[in-house]
């Protein structure tokens, strides 16, 4: 157990940290779940730019790698270039 009040105080700030990534990621995910299920192209074509956006937002805070971020934008578009065919 941490000792100093300093050491305590980062101990809570980094549960709350993990706690609201964990939410941010939870949440872009199932974003990325229902986007993936979406048969309307005007749907697709609405929700692509909002999702990517955070899912930059997660690479850019560090809660998932650039690389990653990089491959779901990537296989996210060309389910909504699909979609629009």
């Amino acid at each position: 157990m941490a000792n100093h009040s300093a050491t305590k105080k980062s101990v809570r700030q980094d549960i709350k940290r993990n706690e609201r990534n964990r939410y941010q990621g939870k949440s872009t995910r199932n974003a990325i779940r229902d986007f993936r299920k979406t048969q309307n192209t005007e749907d697709a074509q609405k929700q692509f730019p909002e999702l990517a956006s955070q899912i930059d937002k997660l690479a850019k805070k560090g809660i998932i790698h650039k690389n990653k971020a990089a491959n779901l934008k990537s296989k996210l578009s060309k389910v909504a270039r699909k979609a629009v065919k």
